[in-house]
């Protein structure tokens, strides 16, 4: 697999709203900052995270676009994007939007995400 096809298989996995699709591309020691800055470290509290907004935003679509890749290598990848997502919560309509940073490592034939930043854009 690519790491292109990395963030396709990512935005899909996001979008079923089930914690296993998405474990299936993280790194173990993954670590994720969410653009209100909280951290979480591991793949326990990344599950903890992610359940958290799958119960929190109801039919979310999340997407990435405008990527640049900073490296890549066989080994490793790390690109910069725009991210946007749109959902549910508490029966009203929400949506945001940042720019990220990603590092992926690559194990047994597989891209897995190390490591995400999300941060807000300007205005956001």
């Amino acid at each position: 697999m690519k790491p292109e096809q990395f963030i396709i298989d990512y935005e899909r996995a996001l979008g079923t709203q089930e914690w296993e699709n998405v474990a299936a591309l993280m790194h173990p020691d993954i670590c994720v900052t969410f653009s209100t800055g909280s951290v979480h470290k591991g793949i326990a509290e990344v599950k903890a995270a992610f359940e958290h907004n799958f119960a929190m935003i109801k039919s979310e679509v999340y997407k990435i676009s405008d990527v640049h890749w900073v490296v890549k290598t066989t080994a490793v990848a790390v690109y910069v994007f725009n991210y946007q997502w749109q959902g549910v919560i508490d029966g009203r309509p929400a949506a945001g939007q940042g720019r990220g940073t990603a590092t992926l490592v690559a194990e047994d034939g597989c891209w897995k995400l190390l490591a995400e930043h999300l941060g807000l854009s300007k205005g956001a």
